[in-house]
C-alpha cells in the first residue's frame, strides 16, 4: 500500500469544502510520533486479513523455478495444497514476520510521507503541493521504508516459502525474531538486507504507479456523478489502482522474492542480483512468468489498501475524540 492511498485522503486535497478542511486539521492536530504509530498499526491490522494471500503469492513466485515442474497451477490449487499439507493455520505461516514488516516498513513510510508532505505544504488552508512533488515524496518515503523493513521482508519470504521445501531442507524458523537471530548468527548481519536494492526498487515502482493510478481513478469515478468521496469510491479506486500497480511492480517483486529466498551453494549465491533473476526467468521460464502470483498479489493489494485506510481513519478519529 502506497502512502497516497492511506493518507492521500488526508493529504492530496481531493476532498472538497469542509471535508478537505477537516482532513487537513487531522494532519495538523496529530503529533508526528502518533502518525508513525497509527500508520504501523493500520498496516498490521490489514495484514491479519491478507496474510494468506501474501503466502500464496510468494509460493507461486517460487513455483516452477527455472524449468522445474510447477508446484501450483493456479491460486486455488496452491491454497488446496497448502491446507492439505500444512493445515488451515498453515495459511498464516510467517504472520509474525508480516506484522513486523508492517511495524517497520509501513510505520516508516507513512510517517515519512506525512512529515515530508507537511514540510512541502504551505500550512493550514494552503493548496496541496503539485502532483509531481507528491509523487516524488511518495517514492522517497517508499524507499526509506523499504530499507528499514528489509530484514522483516527477508524473514517473511523465508517463512512463507519454508513449507514448500523438503523436510530436511526447511529452515524451521519458529517466529520472526528467531528468524532474524538465526540469519544473523548463521549467515551474517548483512544477510538481513539481502535483496535490499530490488526491495527499494519495488517500493519506488509501487509508490509511483499507485500514486498516479489511484488519484486518476478516484478523479474519474467522482466525475461520473455516480460516486461521492466515501469508502465505496475509495474501494473502487483502490481496486483499479491495484490492477495497474500489480502489473507494473510484479517483475520487480519476483526478483526481490527469489533473491531473498536464495541459498548459497558451494560458496556461490544462486543469483548475482535482481537483474540476473529477471534475465534467467525470461530465458528459462518465459516472459509471462514475471507475473506469477498475479491473482493473489492483486487480491491482496486492493483490500490491504482499503483496510489500512479504514483503520487509519478510525484511529485518527478516536485520537481526536478522546485525546486531542
Amino acid at each position: 500500500m502506497a502512502p497516497s492511498t492511506a493518507s492521500s485522503s488526508v493529504n492530496d486535497g481531493s476532498s472538497r469544502g469542509s471535508s478537505g478542511e477537516s482532513a487537513r486539521a487531522v494532519v495538523s492536530t496529530i503529533p508526528n510520533g502518533v502518525k508513525f504509530l497509527f500508520g504501523g498499526m493500520s498496516g498490521m491490522g490489514a495484514t491479519v486479513f491478507v496474510q494468506p494471500l501474501d503466502l500464496v503469492k510468494n509460493r507461486m513466485q517460487l513455483s516452477g523455478k527455472e524449468g522445474q515442474a510447477k508446484e501450483h497451477r493456479t491460486s486455488l490449487h496452491a491454497i488446496r495444497a497448502i491446507v492439505r499439507a500444512e493445515g488451515l493455520l498453515g495459511m498464516y505461516n510467517g504472520l509474525s514476520a508480516g506484522l513486523l514488516r508492517q511495524a517497520t516498513y509501513t510505520t516508516t513510510r507513512l510517517g515519512t510521507y506525512t512529515t515530508l508532505m507537511e514540510r512541502a505544504s504551505g500550512g493550514p488552508g494552503s493548496p496541496p503541493p503539485p502532483f509531481l512533488v507528491k509523487a516524488t515524496l511518495g517514492m522517497v518515503a517508499g524507499a526509506v521504508g523499504a530499507f528499514v523493513g528489509t530484514p522483516a521482508e527477508v524473514a517473511l519470504i523465508r517463512m512463507t516459502s519454508d513449507g514448500r521445501l523438503p523436510v530436511n531442507e526447511r529452515r524451521g524458523y519458529t517466529s520472526v525474531f528467531n528468524a532474524l537471530i538465526r540469519i544473523t548468527r548463521e549467515e551474517g548481519l548483512l544477510t538481513l538486507w539481502r535483496g535490499c536494492i530490488p526491495t527499494i526498487n519495488r517500493a519506488v515502482v509501487v509508490n509511483a504507479a499507485q500514486l498516479a493510478s489511484y488519484s486518476q481513478a478516484k478523479q474519474s469515478l467522482l466525475s461520473t456523478g455516480y460516486f461521492s468521496d466515501n469508502i465505496g469510491c475509495h474501494f473502487c479506486a483502490s481496486m483499479l489502482s491495484g490492477l495497474v500497480t500489480t502489473a507494473a511492480s510484479m517483475p520487480v517483486d519476483i526478483a526481490k522474492t527469489r533473491v531473498q529466498n536464495m541459498k548459497i551453494i558451494d560458496g556461490k549465491p544462486e543469483y548475482k542480483n535482481g537483474m540476473d533473476v529477471l534475465v534467467r526467468v525470461i530465458r528459462l521460464e518465459g516472459i509471462f512468468s514475471l507475473w506469477k502470483g498475479f491473482t493473489p498479489y492483486y487480491a491482496r493489494l486492493g483490500p490491504h489498501t482499503v483496510l489500512t485506510f479504514i483503520f487509519l481513519e478510525q484511529l485518527n478519529s478516536l485520537y481526536l475524540r478522546r485525546i486531542a
